[in-house]
């Protein structure tokens, strides 16, 4: 009892904590969103109105804009991650680790500073268009500074590293006399990646995959940066309407939504194991003995 005692006293500054800084803020947005503005402020008059107003073409559209920029930016990063991490977890050796070094290195530096050594790259005139016109490949400047191709490279070389640590990890742990007992008894690499590696790294994936998703729609400041005011994310519009419009229940609205967005789609990538009817059975039958 003492033990029980001293432990739950330990961990009260941790649940005040929680209590304060985490969920204090949430029903904070979640009862804001339901208020009515006035002026920079939030009277306390209870409306669904907020939520009717995110269904309008001129946000709605936001809303299916940032959802197809992370489908797209999920997407490549996990075409370029997921057999990154695998190559480099079979290396073997010190492989791994070097591998692992050289994808973090780059993130000691601010996002903003490497966000701007994009800039200089897709300018006019800048390095690409110099490369390019060079070569041959084209006859005059490209300008995919300020376009969604831009924005889509920015958010796939933010998000790269969460994948491939992801999958590399997992495939790490990865017990490779699995694999070579699937080609002992005949199967080719086709059918050994797809029966014993994919499964075994299906765990990995589907992380990388939400820490992938989930951050993409809402890292505003690389559309602001990249897409200038051509490209405008869900979390765009949230700092728009809290910073410019002082719209703040409306602003609370938009992140509440967001939040039961990703929060499903992130329900829909948990593994459920399945039913084991044996274990069932067995069960049963002990019972009834």
């Amino acid at each position: 009892m003492r033990h029980r005692t001293r432990a739950t006293l330990a961990a009260l500054p941790l649940y005040l904590f929680v209590l304060v800084f985490v969920l204090g803020p949430l029903v904070y947005m979640l009862v804001l969103s339901f208020m009515t503005r006035d002026g920079r402020g939030a009277a306390a008059v209870f409306t669904l109105e907020n939520y009717r107003r995110i269904f309008d073409p001129v946000y709605f559209d936001t809303v299916l804009q940032s959802l197809g920029l992370a489908c797209t930016s999920t997407a490549l990063v996990t075409l370029i991650g997921y057999p990154l991490g695998l190559c480099t977890a079979f290396l073997g050796g010190k492989w791994p680790s070097f591998f692992r070094t050289a994808q973090m290195i780059p993130y000691f530096v601010n996002s903003l500073l490497r966000l701007v050594g994009w800039i200089i790259i897709f300018r006019a005139n800048g390095l690409l268009d110099t490369v390019l016109m060079a070569l041959g490949v084209t006859e005059e400047p490209l300008r995919l500074l300020y376009t969604y191709p831009a924005v889509v490279v920015g958010m796939v070389y933010v998000l790269l590293p969460f994948m491939f640590l992801s999958v590399q990890q997992v495939a790490l742990q990865l017990d490779r006399t699995l694999i070579e007992a699937s080609r002992d008894l005949g199967a080719g690499r086709v059918r050994t990646f797809l029966s014993v590696i994919l499964p075994l790294t299906l765990p990995g994936l589907k992380t990388g995959i939400l820490l992938t998703f989930i951050p993409s729609m809402g890292l505003f400041f690389i559309a602001s940066i990249l897409g200038g005011s051509k490209v405008v994310l869900l979390g765009s519009l949230i700092e728009e309407q809290l910073m410019r419009a002082h719209n703040q229940p409306f602003a609370a609205a938009l992140s509440v939504f967001m939040m039961l967005l990703t929060g499903i789609i992130s329900l829909l990538l948990l593994e459920h194991k399945p039913h084991d009817k044996r274990t069932d059975r067995k069960n049963g039958g002990e019972k009834s003995e």
